[in-house]
């Protein structure tokens, strides 16, 4: 009987467990929605934010600005995203594994200056030797926006003063609920890509330029190009980092939804087996009562 009732206990421990991975896969759920819905608000503006600081810099007189100058091969900044809350399956590690990946394939030879966003980011990555220049705990607690400047601006000056060369981010690209890419993208130096769309107004105004109404394929300037391009480039990266702390966040619900649905099911298996367990051992121990009653009333 000590064995039926410790395989009881189990039973109602492991239901405990699955009342709570139940409960904290709809609250998972819950938030990603929410945060998709901020992803998919956020994506469109960055995306169009980045076009048009890369318009503006390729038409820019004077390319010397410093968060376009290109690195001489000295120190790597790096921006690791993470999450502040575990029971999100392999979201962190692998991140850092992705992290690790990229220092030994791209950057073995540099120095590195690492932040680190989260953590559990913070807890990995003290089992390996890196230099670690700052850490950031409880961000996504507050206003995404204001917590995007607070990790980026320090980073930005850094790399305007030259304490770095170039500045890369790690972090879970948000693919679907259950899919989480981790990327590598490159904040500093703002590098521009040629402008197809420069070209053709170019082509266009050389094509027309008989036409009673050239078309201008250059923008005016207020108050002067390089302090607009000095404002937008920094808004740029902040807008960049605002959108990967919120690509994050809904990676890490996404991968937190699906980690606590597969422990909701794992523990409804086990629970199947305990409960076919506790059946048979309560079967046999009927069956030897019984047994032990039949050869008492024999001997009798």
């Amino acid at each position: 009987m000590a064995g039926l009732r410790d395989i009881k206990r189990r039973i109602v421990s492991v239901k405990s467990t699955q009342k709570i991975t139940r409960a904290m896969k709809m609250v998972a759920a819950s938030k990603l929605r929410r945060s998709q819905e901020a992803i998919v608000r956020a994506r469109p503006y960055a995306f169009e934010m980045r076009q048009l600081v890369n318009s503006i810099a390729l038409r820019a007189d004077d390319a010397t600005h410093p968060l376009l100058r290109k690195g001489d091969g000295g120190k790597i900044g790096v921006v690791v995203v993470t999450s502040d809350r575990g029971l999100c399956g392999g979201f962190n590690a692998n991140v850092v594994n992705g992290l690790m990946r990229t220092i030994n394939e791209r950057f073995a030879e540099r120095e590195l200056d690492i932040t680190v966003v989260g953590r559990k980011g913070v807890d990995l990555l003290k089992r390996r030797a890196l230099n670690v220049r700052a850490t950031f705990i409880g961000i996504h607690d507050g206003p995404i926006m204001r917590a995007a400047a607070h990790i980026i601006d320090d980073i930005v000056e850094d790399f305007k003063n030259g304490g770095t060369d170039e500045v890369y981010c790690v972090y879970n690209e948000f693919k679907s609920a259950v899919q989480q890419s981790v990327t590598v993208e490159r904040l500093l130096p703002f590098a521009p890509e040629n402008d197809p769309t420069a070209n053709a107004a170019a082509a266009d105004d050389a094509a027309g330029a008989s036409e009673e109404a050239p078309l201008i394929v250059d923008y005016w300037y207020e108050p002067n190009q390089e302090a607009i391009l000095e404002r937008l480039l920094v808004r740029n990266i902040r807008i960049q980092m605002h959108r990967i702390l919120f690509e994050s966040a809904a990676s890490e619900h996404g991968a937190r939804m699906t980690a606590m649905d597969a422990a909701t099911r794992n523990a409804g298996e086990v629970i199947s087996r305990l409960t076919l367990q506790y059946n048979r051992a309560r079967q046999d121990a009927i069956t030897k009562e019984l047994i032990e009653v039949v050869s008492g009333a024999e001997a009798l």
